[in-house]
């Protein structure tokens, strides 16, 4: 068992990698397939969704209790460096919408979390 910030850590860069590997693939699909960018948003959020889901798996089973809690931290700390990136970078404005996100990454990251600790192996 990890510290918690540790494990949640870990879970957000498996977060990112998966995203990045993920929007990696997306991208060699559209140059080299028929694949159009109109189905682009599906991919995001397909992408997003897996990210969320193992980064709470890998934060649940390195802390080993409340992955609830940490799970949705990892999905909660995920979302908010992604809205930093785009409101920062890209001037993408606050919307309603948005906290709608929000509820969905701590959600995703939570229910993660759950099922990482229920993996890990007690004896």
């Amino acid at each position: 068992m990890q510290s918690s910030s540790a494990s949640v850590i870990t879970g957000l860069l498996f977060t990112f990698g998966l995203v990045l590997v993920g929007a990696l693939i997306t991208a060699l699909l559209l140059a080299f397939t028929d694949l159009h960018e109109s189905s682009l948003p599906y991919f995001t959020y397909a992408i997003n969704t897996l990210g969320l889901l193992i980064g709470g798996i890998v934060t649940g089973r390195r802390c080993g209790n409340r992955g609830w809690y940490y799970g949705g931290l990892t999905g909660l700390f995920y979302f908010i460096l992604v809205l930093l990136i785009g409101f920062l970078g890209f001037d993408v404005p606050m919307q309603l919408v948005t906290l709608l996100y929000l509820a969905g990454a701590f959600i995703l990251g939570a229910l993660g979390g759950v099922i990482g600790v229920n993996m890990t192996n007690r004896r």
